[in-house]
């Protein structure tokens, strides 16, 4: 009996040691939920440090100082017309346009586009703080797309623009244009030159040469505003774009800058441009040229004692069989001529006093004669 209860109770000993033995297995760790398992975005993605001051590019700061620089000069342009409501009997006056413009000098005269003032019954210039302050027409250049305005306002306001002596531009470098597009003022956008030397049909008829393009962004209310290089000088003024939208396409152009410096300082002066030419009366709209199907410039008169009449050219003349044409001008100096508009750039290349090689057809015949060019009284002529 005693045996069998010590062979029991080795038994449950056994069993006792098996069970404190027994191999305890790992609990599975709880995923973290912040930490991203394989093929899955992270929940929260860490946070990008942010630039230091001193850490914009080279570019960046050239831009910002850029903006800085010239956006105190540069304004916002608006115009007001007359609509005269007929069913109700009434005329009042009504926001017919905007653009852009930038102060020329300390005296308050304002340079935008033509085209931006063209119509008005009013205008007003607004500058960056957003003072506004009613503007007059000095003069316009329709041909060039130039207007000069003046507004008297406080001294602190008129920042002239910079305006380099001697720029040399070059296709590649960089344009900065600074405008109201869509009414948005100061807006910046930044590009490159283009291209140089372009002909563009400007608002006045005849082309503008030597025209810059620029894929910086010009949109309707950009006119008018400063085309700038990396320096923060006037190398342009922005005046239309090619879009078939009517927003920016990425490519704009620009009156030269060296066009600027010529005309605005004559309309400053004496309320007009200079237009050169030969001192003979013709038609600019090319009456006679279109009815009888011909290439060139009919010289319709020559002024006695002009020096187109000393150099020997001859006008229309009226005989007893009718209309006898004289000289058809057909070229100027290497510029082939065929309409007004050719005839109006190759002068407009040269300055008073200039001696031009002129080359006509008189009858069956084709000559040339050196024409002294002269500046244009008002009444016009060529």
């Amino acid at each position: 009996m005693a045996h069998e209860a010590r062979r029991i109770l080795t038994l449950l000993t056994l069993v006792t040691l098996a069970s404190g033995c027994k191999r305890t297995q790992p609990t599975p760790a709880t995923p973290d939920a912040t930490v991203a398992t394989p093929g899955q975005a992270s929940a929260t993605p860490p946070p990008v440090p942010p630039l230091s001051p001193g850490a914009r590019t080279e570019d960046e700061r050239n831009t910002i100082g850029v903006f800085k620089s010239c956006a105190p000069s540069t304004v916002f342009v608006t115009q007001t017309r007359v609509m005269v409501d007929y069913f109700a009997g009434v005329a009042q006056e009504v926001p017919a346009g905007s653009g852009s413009g930038f102060v020329w000098d300390d005296a308050g005269h304002i340079v935008t586009n033509y085209h931006v003032v063209d119509g008005a019954r009013s205008l007003t210039v607004t500058f960056h703080d957003q003072q506004q302050f009613d503007a007059k027409v000095v003069g316009l250049e329709p041909r060039k797309d130039i207007a000069v305005l003046k507004v008297e306002a406080p001294a602190k306001l008129l920042v002239p623009i910079k305006v380099a002596k001697a720029t040399q531009l070059e296709v590649g470098q960089k344009a900065v244009a600074i405008g109201n597009p869509f009414g948005l003022d100061h807006t910046l956008t930044i590009g490159v030159i283009s291209a140089l030397g372009r002909q563009v049909q400007g608002a006045g008829g005849v082309s503008i040469r030597d025209m810059i393009q620029t894929d910086a962004a010009i949109n309707p209310g950009n006119s008018g505003g400063p085309l700038l290089d990396s320096t923060g000088q006037l190398i342009g003024m922005n005046t239309m774009i090619y879009s078939k939208s009517g927003s920016s396409a990425g490519i704009g152009f620009a009156v030269p800058v060296a066009t600027i410096q010529r005309i605005v300082p004559q309309i400053i002066k004496t309320g007009r441009a200079e237009q050169l030419g030969l001192g003979i009366g013709i038609d600019p709209m090319q009456k006679l040229e279109r009815r009888l199907g011909l290439r060139g410039v009919v010289v319709l008169a020559v002024p006695p004692n002009s020096p187109a009449a000393k150099a020997g050219m001859r006008g229309v003349t009226q005989t007893g069989r009718g209309i006898a044409l004289g000289d058809i001008i057909i070229g100027v100096d290497d510029a082939r001529i065929e309409t007004f508009d050719d005839l109006y750039t190759a002068l407009d290349a040269h300055k008073p006093d200039d001696t031009v090689k002129v080359t006509v057809v008189r009858g069956e015949e084709t000559t040339s004669m050196p024409v002294k060019v002269v500046v244009l009284n008002p009444a016009g002529g060529n």
